[in-house]
Order: structure tokens, then C-alpha cells, then sequence
């Protein structure tokens, strides 16, 4: 039976590929021809992340709520594993632009291989656990949208001054609801999340090994994610002081 499941959803996991490869493509040599070379594959991958992220919080929570047996330990419907279909084939072409572009960024590399082991192993190996995965999913891209506008504005704030001040307007939001969803709502799930596999309750369809892999994946992940807009954080305090200063003397 596990065969012809995953024979089926190839020709998904090709389409949404193939969307994701040709918006990419569109992005980096139509919407952003004029930018400077080394900007563009950073601005093509922002492309796709925002026709991932947005859609992909629309699509899962659809998907939630159509399924009125929502658990943690829950058979995956349909919906929910054209989600993940959808999300598996995004990370596939950003890991591809990382690869080609960026090969020495181990992180994010490593990143995207582990969340696509996480997608994976629930899409084609157990086939349950969806619920878990899509709400994570959600915590992850609910910021994309203001995330990846903030993040083309910062490439652009030192040569064009509508990005600069795009980016000194959107930064204390950003870092606000980011901050938020990372720090409290995402270890919050997680320790849910974990309590439950660790009852033992979703043994018999979800081993130990791949739930202790999935939270593992999860914590480091929020982790980083936690470091990375403390460091921000700090940085936009930094700026504020120095610009205080100024008007002060």
C-alpha cells in the first residue's frame, strides 16, 4: 500500500517543484535583473519564500480544520499531505539555491535537511503525525511574509532609501512577532508536543525513534531561531543608542 501512495504523489511533488523552480527563475532574471549580482540569489530565494510561507499557513490550517480527529498521533488525510507535498518541494529548490549559491552555508543547509527529514518521515515513512508537523509549520511561516520583505529591504538599505526606511519601519514589528512565535508560542507547542509522544501514546504508529528525532529537530531549530533575534535584537538597541547619541550632541 506504502508504493502506490508514494507513486501517486510524485507527479504533486513535480508540479509543485516545478512551480517553485520557475518562480525562482522568473525572480532572478526578470523581477530582480538590476540588482546587484550577489544580491540576487538572496532576493530569488526571499521570491519563493514568500509564495511558500503565506500560503502554506492558509493551506495548513485549512487542512486542520477540516480534519475533526486532529491529534498528535492522527492518520494524515489528504489535505494534509498535499500540505506537505507542497512544503517538501519548496525546501527541496531553496536547498538547491543554497547548494548552488551558498555550499559553505552549513547551517542553513543543515536546516533544510532536517526539516525535510521532518516532513518526510511524516508524509512517506508513518504517515501520521501531520497535526504535530502542520502546526510547526504554521509557528515557522506565520512570520514570512514581514520576514522576507524585511530581509530584501536590508539588502537594499545602503544604496536605495525607500529599502533603508522600509527596514528601520518594519524591524521592532518583525523582531516583536517573531520573537513571540519563536520564543513562547513555539516552545510552548513543543513541550506539548513532547509530553505527548513521551506518554507512549503514539507508539504504535509513531516509533520512539522518529518523534525523539522530530522534537530534536524542532528545539534546535527554535534554538537557533531564538539566538539569531537576540542577536537583532541587541544590534537594533545598538543602532538606537548611536542614532540617540547623535541628535544628542
Amino acid at each position: 500500500m506504502e508504493a502506490p501512495i508514494l507513486i501517486s504523489s510524485i507527479p504533486n511533488l513535480f508540479s509543485f517543484f516545478t512551480f517553485f523552480l520557475i518562480i525562482y527563475l522568473v525572480a532572478y532574471f526578470i523581477i530582480f535583473r538590476s540588482w546587484k549580482p550577489k544580491l540576487r540569489p538572496e532576493a530569488s530565494s526571499c521570491a519563493i519564500s514568500l509564495l511558500h510561507g503565506t500560503p502554506a499557513v492558509f493551506f495548513a490550517v485549512t487542512s486542520l480544520l477540516a480534519d475533526p480527529d486532529r491529534d498528535f498521533h492522527s492518520p494524515n488525510t489528504p489535505l494534509q499531505n498535499l500540505v506537505l507535498d507542497y512544503s517538501i518541494s519548496y525546501f527541496l529548490m531553496d536547498l538547491t539555491h543554497y547548494l548552488i549559491f551558498y555550499p559553505s552555508d552549513v547551517l542553513f543547509i543543515g536546516h533544510h535537511l532536517a526539516t525535510l527529514f521532518v516532513f518526510v518521515t511524516c508524509r512517506y515513512v508513518v504517515y501520521h503525525g501531520a497535526y504535530a508537523i502542520l502546526v510547526l509549520l504554521i509557528l515557522a511561516e506565520v512570520t514570512s511574509f514581514i520576514q522576507n520583505t524585511w530581509t530584501l529591504a536590508n539588502a537594499r538599505k545602503s544604496d536605495v532609501e525607500f529599502a533603508a526606511k522600509v527596514y528601520a519601519l518594519l524591524s521592532p514589528p518583525f523582531y516583536v512577532l517573531y520573537s513571540l512565535v519563536r520564543g513562547i508560542a513555539g516552545p510552548y507547542f513543543v513541550y506539548r508536543m513532547f509530553t505527548y509522544y513521551f506518554s507512549g501514546a503514539a507508539n504504535n504508529v509513531i516509533p520512539r525513534w522518529i518523534w525523539i528525532s522530530w522534537v530534536f529537530v524542532v528545539v534546535t531549530a527554535i534554538s537557533v531561531s531564538i539566538l539569531w533575534i537576540s542577536n537583532l535584537w541587541v544590534e537594533l538597541y545598538r543602532e538606537r543608542s548611536r542614532e540617540l547619541e547623535r541628535k544628542v550632541r
